[in-house]
């Protein structure tokens, strides 16, 4: 990413989520503050991993799900949980929601024909990710990330511009048909939240060719995983850290700040005393710690 020697890198969620209390903040009192890095999701991944023309996270994903993206044109198109409130609707959960494979399945069927008749064809590659497959001369407008959308007005995260009325009007007959069907009814029922709506998403052919500076990735994202793949390094599941060594990304960005506490905190203190760890934040900022750090006992400001 820059000129930093090559180390182990550990992505975490954005700075400001780690109160003071945290104790990664004590440890990081005594590493060296370095320039910012990547701010975000994508923008992180988009640092980590280059492809041309963008980060087509539909066909990487399908890919890496099914095997089957070939040179087809895909979107994503996430099973969504949307509220409503006095001002409009929020995106509460997108590509995350408790789902079972025959739920799944039951809920895509009646939005099937929709997608149909604009010439596409909706695959559901696993019950939490949903496809897109498109015509390879579909023009895309620019889609929002569930990132930048999530806990927000949806509305202000919606396509613009030439192709946006299209996608607007489907993104609201699938709300319709989403919140007519009876498995959702069922589910606020067992008092689980409804699957009423679909956020679209990373448009885009597979790329021929991903490169990286990464030897090798441990994480549970399915967008790193499928990239690491493409990118042809070994990717481990996140069960335990030790494996971790310079030139590998420990991807925590994704977990609450209270696990990576009480669950990693433990093992990353272990990998601080063997080595040099990079510590990037989902928010930009980044530190160094080095082995002989733990021993700056004069450093006492708050990082």
């Amino acid at each position: 990413m820059d000129n930093v020697p090559r180390t182990l890198e550990c992505w975490l969620p954005a700075w400001q989520r780690f109160d003071h209390s945290h104790p990664l903040r004590a440890w990081l009192q005594r590493a060296d503050r370095l320039a910012d890095g990547a701010v975000g999701y994508l923008g992180g991944l988009a640092a980590y991993f280059r492809c041309e023309g963008g980060m087509p996270a539909g066909a990487l994903i399908r890919d890496y799900l099914t095997g089957d993206a070939g040179d087809s044109c895909w979107l994503s198109a996430d099973p969504a949980w949307v509220q409503p409130d006095m001002t409009g609707a929020r995106l509460m959960a997108c590509g995350q929601l408790p789902l079972s494979m025959d739920e799944a399945d039951e809920l895509a069927e009646p939005l099937q024909a929709v997608f149909a008749d604009e010439g596409m064809k909706l695959e559901v590659s696993s019950p939490q990710r949903w496809h897109l497959r498109l015509p390879a001369e579909n023009a895309l407008p620019d889609f929002a990330a569930p990132e930048a959308a999530l806990g927000e007005d949806l509305y202000e995260h919606l396509p613009e511009g030439a192709q946006a009325r299209r996608w607007r009007m489907l993104f609201n007959e699938v709300q319709v048909l989403l919140h007519q069907h009876p498995l959702n009814a069922q589910r606020r029922e067992r008092g689980l939240p409804p699957v009423n709506s679909l956020w679209f998403w990373g448009g885009g052919v597979l790329p021929a060719r991903i490169d990286t500076a990464l030897s090798g990735v441990i994480g549970e994202d399915l967008l790193l995983l499928a990239l690491a793949k493409r990118a042809g390094i070994p990717a481990q599941r996140r069960t335990r850290l030790d494996s971790a060594k310079a030139g590998w990304l420990i991807d925590l960005q994704d977990e609450p700040v209270d696990a990576i506490a009480a669950e990693w905190w433990p093992a990353l203190q272990q990998l601080c005393k063997r080595e040099p760890v990079l510590f990037a934040f989902a928010s930009g900022e980044r530190w160094l710690h080095r082995p002989w750090h733990r021993v700056r006992f004069w450093r006492r400001s708050k990082p």
